[in-house]
């Protein structure tokens, strides 16, 4: 007894160290991911199979492990239901079912693969659907199409599917530019923080567009005032707004500009404070934006900029709303139609479109400049970035 004791004694104490090391090994390796990252890409003239997934640490800022989440036709624009169960796409198409539209899919989302499994597929009501967002209350999608120049709400059944359209306007008018603005061109529709307004950037009517918006029904009715107007020619894409909520900055795609506005919430109204070039004076190619996004902490603003293929930075001032231009960098890739900050705050990823791929960068929580990390991800024509929590 006393020399099995002595032998299991001396044996834990060779052992021990070893299986400890083994086990803070294999716990590193298998620990799950934090996040699944989604990327919606465009199919037409690429070899994308449609949505994509990675594992994405936000300890180290790391993507891994691509696979193809979902295989379906230029599946643009991207958002995720609040209880992470499903996601939505909205495909940017000119014809779908025979009519001059696009389309909305819904998928059910593997909490532990990131796979999609597709559940049913509604006409987005125009042609080429790029924007996709739900209302506050997780019951509604909220699409604009572009070239149809209109919007539609579309309410989600618990299972996840999409129902019939519960709302649907037609936008009309022009702008200055013959080119870009022949028609209306609805690029971005979000609902307020409270849910009772939904605003639609529309590049064709230099328009940031306010609508009623009811959460009962998922109704859209013109508000009063009923829009706010940019410079003749901005062409507005996106809009993003402050985290306190009074403060709205909307991307002008044609002129290159970012617009700071006080928001009033009691009325749904945009009083203009202020507008800035995203790109340096001396830069005199063509250049077109893209994305605007707020850091989580309101003290940054970037905007991509496609053609200087940069992300602009911008800090905010936090009691006047107004920013100042505070850096350029370069996104190492071309056409930077989309980026995102993970969850965190700590990492910007820049999906490059034309150089098919996504670049990651550390984001500086003093100054909030970007950092390339080094790491690159290959996607085929990424065209937008969503996060949603890994089980």
């Amino acid at each position: 007894m006393k020399i099995t004791r002595r032998f299991l004694a001396l044996l834990l104490i060779i052992v021990a160290p070893l299986l400890l090391s083994v086990a803070r090994t294999s716990g590193d390796n298998s620990k799950p991911p934090k996040y699944f990252v989604f990327i919606g890409t465009y199919t037409s003239k690429t070899d994308s199979k449609g949505i994509y997934s990675f594992h994405f640490d936000s300890d180290t800022g790391r993507l891994s492990s691509l696979a193809v989440a979902a295989t379906t036709q230029d599946p643009s624009f991207l958002t995720a239901a609040n209880n992470e169960k499903h996601l939505y796409a909205v495909n940017e198409l000119s014809e779908f079912d025979g009519k001059k539209s696009g389309a909305v899919t819904s998928y059910a989302l593997d909490p532990k693969s990131g796979k999609l499994t597709q559940l049913n597929q509604v006409p987005s009501g125009g042609a080429d659907p790029c924007y996709v967002s739900f209302d506050r209350t997780g019951k509604y999608l909220l699409v604009a199409n572009y070239t149809g120049g209109s919007v539609a709400t579309f309410p989600v059944a618990p299972d996840g599917r999409i129902g019939p359209a519960s709302a649907f306007v037609q936008h009309t008018g022009t702008g200055p530019n013959k080119e870009r603005q022949e028609g209306p061109h609805a690029h971005y529709i979000a609902s307020s923080i409270d849910n009772r307004f939904v605003f639609v950037v529309d590049l064709g009517l230099d328009e940031v567009v306010i609508y009623h918006f009811d959460p009962t029904k998922g109704s859209l009715t013109p508000n009063h005032p009923p829009f706010v107007k940019l410079a003749p020619g901005a062409g507005p894409r996106h809009l993003a707004f402050h985290p306190n909520g009074k403060f709205a900055y909307v991307l002008s795609e044609v002129n290159s500009t970012v617009t700071t506005f006080a928001y009033d919430s009691k009325n749904g109204s945009f009083s203009t404070l202020q507008t800035l070039s995203t790109i340096p004076k001396d830069f005199t190619a063509h250049n077109d934006t893209a994305e605007i996004v707020v850091h989580p902490s309101g003290k940054f603003l970037y905007a991509s900029n496609r053609g200087r293929d940069s992300i602009a930075e911008f800090t905010i001032d936090p009691a006047k709303g107004t920013l100042t231009l505070a850096g350029d960098f370069s996104t190492q890739g071309k056409t930077p139609r989309n980026f995102a900050l993970d969850p965190t705050g700590k990492f910007l990823l820049a999906a490059n479109q034309e150089s098919n791929n996504i670049v990651i960068f550390r984001i500086d929580q003093s100054t909030g400049a970007l950092t390339a990390t080094g790491q690159v991800a290959q996607v085929p024509a990424p065209v937008d970035i969503v996060f949603v929590p890994a089980k």
